[in-house]
């Protein structure tokens, strides 16, 4: 069902780095997210894939995880994903970028869920300076990295917990290193 697809598409930020995610799985979840609404049917997202070691590890290296959790060194050594899709806009096409935010947001859902129900986990990551990542992948001046988009098999678990109104949504580990998730309940999102 749609709604446990929905619940098992958690942010992955523990991969087993034995699975090597592949070009073609990679082209797969970008067909889907290319399939995507958006507005005014612009379309002005075009995808950088990485699954090769180095390009991974570039893009792993200017990417900063977990900022709710400052003390931790996310993804932990030896847990980092084996795959990326950066989604840039290409301002040839659209070049205000503010326009197209929610339209990033779908098409990186729709990779995440088209990539949970393979089996693999994913995380979104705006946290890294796009000038940087543009440089080191060797970008075209129309291109700007939005969002990057870590993929690869999950090593790690992640809970979901129903708080009270009013408690933190901070996301947090405890001792055993398990993930929880704090979500509102259903009738305190209502208005």
């Amino acid at each position: 069902m749609f709604r446990d697809l929905v619940i098992a598409n958690r942010s992955c930020r523990g991969y087993d780095e034995t699975y090597k995610i592949s070009r073609e799985v990679l082209l797969e979840l970008v067909d889907c997210a290319r399939l995507t609404a958006c507005s005014v049917n612009a379309q002005p997202f075009k995808y950088f894939l990485a699954w090769e070691a180095d390009a991974v590890h570039t893009i792993q290296s200017l990417t900063k995880w977990a900022a709710a959790l400052p003390g931790l060194q996310i993804p932990h050594e030896g847990m980092c994903p084996t795959g990326f899709i950066v989604i840039c806009q290409d301002t040839n096409i659209r070049e205000s970028l503010a326009a197209h935010q929610k339209d990033v947001g779908i098409a990186a859902q729709t990779i995440l869920l088209a990539a949970t129900e393979k089996g693999l986990g994913g995380c979104m990551i705006a946290n890294f300076s796009p000038g940087r990542l543009k440089s080191a992948l060797h970008l075209a001046e129309n291109l700007t990295p939005v969002l990057a988009v870590a993929l690869g098999k999950p090593k790690e678990k992640v809970v979901l917990t129903e708080i009270e109104a009013g408690e933190s949504t901070t996301y947090y580990r405890d001792e055993n290193d398990v993930h929880y998730v704090p979500k509102r309940k259903l009738e305190d999102i209502l208005v």
